[in-house]
């Protein structure tokens, strides 16, 4: 096993410390993970260290770091909140990406289990997500500031210990805590999900664990550790779970004939204006990258892929109405329009030009783009009108509609 310094900053500027355990050289990497640690704990408590260990055995290469403020981390603890840490594992995540591979699996522990399930759903190659011990929402924690409530409450800040460590909060950490009250987010959950929870925890109730599992779709798994205490202090509740994880995560995560794109040294570097695609498969996976973002493009299982990504041409789809949206924003800002939402939805389809209405003056088969736009607030029919006027004028429609000119050639 190797285990790498990992640098990186957050998102407000601040570096932040991490470890990346990786296999032998001669062992070949799997796949990525993120563990996020307990509330005011740090990457090096035992249970991290222990099971990041021994997945790096079983081919899994995992990311520990120390949010902001916590261990080797710089920042200021008492500035943080829990979307912070939501924050912190979302830069982790794209750091990951630039200089190995996106991370495909999440797991945290405690509130850091809480923190995984909500950056989940902003992190487009996670395919699995674990939970340790997690409460089902942030505000779990509220509880241990009871003590100091009021004087967070007349003064905005206050000193509490936890543990045997004491630390300074701020009023605005509750004020956050109480944002994530609702389960909700985890009804929108796209991975598979396995929750790890004790029936004797005494700092999160396994009732927390139940209704995680009660508000997940399949697929979704749970597993008892029986009597482990929610540290998991012993090396063999750390063990088991590393185990039993692996053995789980192998149904969702395995990908045949995988590609790494660490081969090229790191993830490949895109210039500013420039994509880079590579092989993820033999198959049908491709890695996109652009200067400072990853995402993965595949084929649905029906067509031979594992749909792991959305296809090339929903991704043109993405492309169009991402552009279209943002365009309609920027002229409904500039002119002060009362738009609370704008909904874009488009299709590509093969039609025959006689069975098309919109096709006047086309002949034969043709490929057609159907963009509906839904807009709420209180607009006039004119003002609706304008809108669907300067959705044609976006820029991706521009060119689009332009005939571009496309040069391939070999690079040098």
């Amino acid at each position: 096993m190797a285990r790498i310094k990992f640098k990186f900053p957050n998102d407000a500027g601040d570096q932040l410390a991490g470890l990346l355990e990786t296999p032998d050289a001669d062992q070949p990497i799997r796949e990525y993970a993120l563990f996020a640690h307990c509330f005011t704990c740090g990457k090096d408590i035992a249970a991290a260290s222990r099971i990041s260990r021994a997945l790096s055995q079983r081919g899994i290469a995992v990311l520990r770091f120390d949010f902001t403020g916590l261990g080797n981390s710089d920042g200021d603890f008492a500035n943080t909140n829990f979307s912070s840490n939501v924050q912190d594992l979302l830069s982790a995540a794209q750091e990951l990406a630039r200089s190995h591979r996106a991370p495909s699996l999440l797991i945290g522990h405690s509130l850091g289990g809480a923190a995984v399930l909500s950056a989940a759903q902003q992190i487009a190659s996670v395919r699995a997500v674990v939970t340790i011990g997690a409460p089902a929402t942030a505000d779990h924690v509220q509880h241990l500031f009871s003590d100091s409530s009021q004087t967070l409450l007349e003064e905005g800040i206050a000193e509490v210990t936890l543990g045997f460590r004491k630390f300074t909060i701020k009023k605005q950490l509750l004020d956050d805590l109480q944002k994530h009250a609702s389960p909700k987010h985890i009804q929108q959950l796209q991975a598979a999900l396995l929750i790890f929870h004790s029936p004797v925890d005494d700092i999160v109730s396994i009732d927390e664990a139940a209704r995680i599992y009660q508000s997940a779709r399949h697929p979704k798994s749970f597993i008892s550790l029986d009597d482990a205490d929610h540290l998991l202090s012993k090396k063999e509740d750390a063990e088991y779970v590393a185990q039993a994880l692996t053995a789980w995560a192998s149904r969702y995560l395995s990908e045949e004939s995988i590609v790494e794109d660490n081969r090229y040294g790191s993830a490949p570097k895109a210039a500013k204006g420039e994509v880079v695609v590579t092989e993820r498969d033999k198959k049908f996976l491709r890695g996109l990258y652009s200067e400072n973002h990853q995402l993965m493009a595949d084929e649905p299982k029906s067509f031979g892929g594992q749909d792991l990504g959305p296809n090339p041409y929903d991704l043109l789809l993405m492309s169009l109405g991402a552009c279209t949206s943002m365009t309609l924003r920027m002229y409904a800002n500039h002119k002060g329009l009362p738009i609370e939402d704008i909904l874009v939805r488009l299709k590509h389809e093969h039609v025959h030009a006689q069975d098309c209405a919109d096709c006047e003056g086309r002949e034969g088969k043709l490929e057609k783009i159907t963009r509906r736009i839904t807009f709420q607030g209180d607009l006039t029919e004119s003002q609706k009108k304008r809108l669907i006027e300067i959705a044609d004028r976006c820029p991706v429609h521009k060119t689009i509609k332009g005939n571009p000119v496309i040069v391939t050639k070999l690079a040098e």
